[in-house]
């Protein structure tokens, strides 16, 4: 029978790990945590380590590391569920005699998964081609006790893997369905998935290996794989390091949230275990909703780049629509979580993110800083950044302040914000309401609306189209969300990284090419019609702003009106103007 995830929680939180332990060896306190022989390799030394408040053990000298129902298992050959009811016994937790019966199908996969980490873990310790990860971790001051804390491997490459799962027992079909190997295109023969990476074990929220993420060590793309989708592996439904975040999320009332997994890394080996990380990719609803569950409050700790900034926004906005607090911490110039910690310590991570702000009130700092509230045309491209925000906030005093904040810094009157509001963006959500997204077919569009595709499609050429593409835009002209992932995964040759939808289009334009289309028309008439593009939008504008401008300031306003109206005009004769412009000037 299958045991819920809610009561294997609370066994888990309900047993007490020394003392469990401690029935089999002989532990001392050592600050906080607590030291023995280690019951797995027969050390004499006290090299084993049961680490309270990370909920696990480790063995500085075999690596032997897990919780407190793996202990079970690995010393008294326990399978997974069996240890888990006799934790409950101990503790006094009923597991409940309902759901489906029989061993859970899934259950090799989690095996398969669980013996090649053990083995990429032994590997970075132990092989000759790991001296290259080994380094680069050094370089990075990582040690390896942290190494061992967070079961970090590596996978060399050739047919090392393949050799060794098949001398501990690990069926070929299996290593294929939980995404440890994969099939070539070529000639359909098996290969690891992995090979020349630093390997990431992924956790679910029970705490067993379900994949990897792996960073390529030398010359190779992309620079981080993620294992694919599987039965046990859906990497939009989990977050990096939550298994252990979750606890430190509720005792903090706070999550950090940052882009990787080395930032991962660096917080929890300096004491800030709240931290997690998406899996390479944008933050999704399903992650949304997984953080709520732990924590009211999420701080987004991203680099202050450009690119940093607006994947915070991205994510800001998508934890807002689940009615979380959510607060931006900037950090230093030129530096990121990891480099931060790295050179000033935990202490100064730890007061960037007390300095965090609002995430709203992010974005207008941003703005202010741009002098963009300084001119009418200003005002509006402003709001434009403003609105989306309030729109994704679902709970209504939060809404409330976001509207009033915005008609003070943009001098707009408040309900002419909210009429805003409630038109363009199509209504609002229920507090608390999930959003739903739904997967649908990667849309094609007749020209001249795939301007945004046949620009990907000269994008993926490669050089020298490559080059051309993203020297004349930039991924804020697409606005096909799916569109605008392709070209920014593209843009920084991680491919790997984009969501189902986005893999999805990418996979779609790689295999329709230019299909004969001539590159350097196509490029001109997509660069022509996204300019006209532009001139319609800011005549959008302009009819907004003479909405909410003065009697003073409307003259003016209808003056670049004409201007622009005409540019569009004579610039592209045969561009179809929508007919909502039928009382533009001059009409």
């Amino acid at each position: 029978m299958t045991i819920p995830d809610d009561v294997i929680e609370q066994v888990r939180e309900a047993a007490d790990l020394v003392a469990i332990i401690g029935e089999h060896v002989e532990l001392k306190r050592a600050g906080s945590d607590f030291r023995g022989p280690c019951p797995f390799h027969g050390g004499t030394h006290r090299n084993f380590a049961v680490i309270p408040k990370k909920g696990m053990f480790y063995c500085f000298v075999c690596h032997e590391a897990g919780d407190v129902f793996t202990f079970y298992m690995k010393r008294l050959g326990m399978d997974y569920p069996t240890a888990v009811r006799e934790v409950a016994r101990r503790v006094g937790v009923t597991i409940p005699e309902r759901g489906p019966s029989g061993p859970d199908p899934r259950e090799p996969l989690f095996s398969a998964v669980a013996v090649a980490q053990d083995w990429f873990a032994r590997q970075l310790r132990e092989h000759p081609e790991a001296e290259i990860a080994r380094g680069y971790l050094q370089g990075r001051h990582v040690d390896f006790e942290g190494t061992g804390l967070f079961g970090l491997g590596y996978a060399p490459r050739g047919t090392a893997f393949l050799d060794a799962m098949k001398g501990l027992g690990v069926r070929d079909e299996v290593l294929l369905e939980a995404g440890l190997t994969r099939k070539k295109e070529e000639d359909g023969s098996v290969v690891p998935r992995f090979r020349g990476r630093l390997l990431f074990p992924i956790h679910d929220l029970r705490g067993r290996v379900v994949g990897f993420g792996g960073r390529i060590l030398g010359e190779g793309e992309p620079k981080y794989l993620n294992s694919p989708d599987t039965p046990i592996f859906h990497k939009g439904k989990l977050l990096y390091h939550l298994d252990v975040a979750k606890h430190a999320m509720r005792k903090a009332e706070r999550a950090i949230l940052v882009e990787g997994y080395f930032d991962v890394l660096r917080l929890a080996l300096a004491g800030i275990e709240e931290v997690v990380a998406p899996l390479g990719t944008g933050l999704s609803a399903d992650q949304g909703v997984l953080l709520r569950r732990y924590t009211a409050h999420v701080i987004l700790l991203y680099d202050s780049d450009e690119a940093g900034l607006r994947a915070s926004f991205r994510a800001g906005d998508e934890l807002l629509h689940h009615g979380l607090r959510v607060s931006v911490a900037t950090l230093p110039e030129g530096e990121d979580p990891d480099t931060l910690v790295q050179r000033h310590g935990g202490a100064a991570l730890e007061q960037t993110l007390k300095d965090a702000v609002d995430v709203f009130e992010r974005k207008i700092q941003i703005l202010e800083r741009r002098g963009v509230f300084g001119s009418l045309p200003g005002r509006r491209r402003a709001l434009d950044r403003l609105l989306p925000t309030i729109r994704a906030a679902a709970d209504p005093i939060t809404r409330e302040l976001y509207l009033s904040r915005a008609a003070e810094v943009a001098s707009v009157r408040k309900d002419v914000l909210e009429r805003e509001v409630a038109i363009s963006g199509g209504g609002m959500r229920d507090a608390g309401s999930v959003p739903s997204h739904p997967a649908s077919p990667i849309p094609h569009p007749a020209f001249p609306t795939s301007a945004e595709k046949a620009l990907l499609l000269l994008l993926l050429e490669g050089d020298p189209w490559r080059a051309k593409v993203l020297e004349a835009v930039d991924a804020e002209e697409f606005e096909f969300p799916a569109y605008r992932a392709v070209f920014e995964a593209a843009r920084a040759d991680a491919p790997d990284r984009l969501d189902e939808t986005g893999a999805r289009a990418y996979e779609e334009l790689k295999a329709e090419g230019l299909a004969g289309n001539e590159p350097d028309a196509l490029f001109e008439r997509a660069l022509n019609w996204l300019e006209a593009r532009k001139l319609e939008r800011a005549i959008d504008e302009l009819d907004r702003q003479l909405t909410v401008a003065a009697p003073d300031e409307q003259a003016a306003l209808l003056a670049e009106k004409r201007r622009v109206f005409d540019a569009l005009r004579v610039k592209f004769p045969r561009y179809k103007i929508a007919k909502r412009r039928s009382g533009a000037p001059g009409s």
